[in-house]
């Protein structure tokens, strides 16, 4: 039969120290999540889309680059310069104009816009790309389901663990996925991404994706508990991860090669959501090794933790 070790990343044996490194990991996740919290703080909370915050949004392309000074004030003649202009990533060309105005109110609203422009810029020098209408008690409804939504995957994937092995996994699984949506966030605040239905969709991706890669370390735990009953429990974890290490790497990189091919050339309509999931896998990768691991080690019962010196 034809050796097929060539596909193997890690080779069978090597012991990287991954339970040394835990305290480090610990710093540098509760970093990440500050930086998220003070983008949050900076940016007034979350960049909500028209899907939660309600109202009207009009994507726009310029022919040519142009100020967004220019944008507000050729709104400004109709009466809308109090809209929120964001430029879209594409050098001035692309801009979400979006007007938080009541329900009964955004009857032409579009029209108005591309009115306003085509006065200011010449009807030709711009395309309306897509144009998103939601009324603010829809999108507060909309908003309220999102977090519970996101709330409940959480909760009940780690409860899933908890039947499936025991109490500490259970414990570990939920709270790197909670550590993973928190950084997933505040990576989104980072790069101004709006929050919108497709974002929430890549959240619980993302919860589903860290999930897997959780029950595959947590089982080869297990596994090894009952083959090493006299190895220490830093032991095992780490012969556990160093085990499945290959397969997680595999797993994980041609997941992260494929959403990074989505967020170059999938257009801005789809970027937020795979940002979303790009930085998604890789925290969910890490957290199952750094954090959920960790934990079940912290709620060892036996307290015979030989760390790794």
């Amino acid at each position: 039969m034809q050796n097929l070790n060539f596909v193997e990343l890690i080779k069978p044996g090597t012991n990287f120290d991954f339970i040394r490194l835990r305290m480090a990991a610990l710093v540098f996740s509760w970093v990440l999540i500050a930086i998220g919290i003070a983008s949050f703080i900076y940016h007034r909370g979350p960049n909500y889309g028209i899907d939660f915050s309600g109202g009207v949004m009009v994507h726009l392309r310029f022919a040519k680059a142009q100020p967004i000074d220019g944008v507000r004030a050729a709104l400004t003649t109709v009466g809308l310069g109090d809209s929120t202009i964001q430029d879209y990533g594409a050098n001035g060309t692309e801009y979400l104009v979006r007007l938080p105005v009541e329900a009964s109110e955004t009857k032409g609203i579009s029209e108005q816009v591309t009115q306003a422009l085509g006065d200011k810029f010449g009807k030709d020098s711009f395309e309306v790309l897509r144009v998103e209408l939601v009324g603010p008690r829809v999108g507060n409804e909309l908003r309220q389901r999102a977090l519970l939504a996101v709330a409940f995957a959480t909760l009940l994937m780690g409860v899933y663990i908890w039947f499936r092995f025991e109490f500490r996994f259970g414990v570990g699984a939920a709270v790197a996925l909670v550590h993973d949506v928190l950084i997933a966030a505040g990576a989104l605040s980072l790069a101004n991404y709006e929050i919108d239905l497709t974002v929430v969709a890549a959240l619980l991706t993302v919860v589903g994706f860290s999930v897997h890669d959780t029950v595959i370390v947590c089982d080869r735990i297990r596994e090894n508990m009952r083959k090493n009953r006299r190895d220490s429990m830093a032991t095992i974890i780490n012969r556990s991860i160093n085990e499945t290490l290959s397969r997680t790497i595999l797993t994980t990189g041609t997941a992260i090669f494929v959403v990074l091919s989505l967020y170059l050339l999938g257009g801005t309509v789809i970027r937020s959501f795979a940002f979303t999931l790009l930085v998604g896998f890789v925290i969910g990768t890490y957290s199952s090794i750094f954090i959920a691991s960790p934990i079940v080690l912290w709620m060892d019962p036996s307290r015979g933790r030989r760390d790794a010196k």
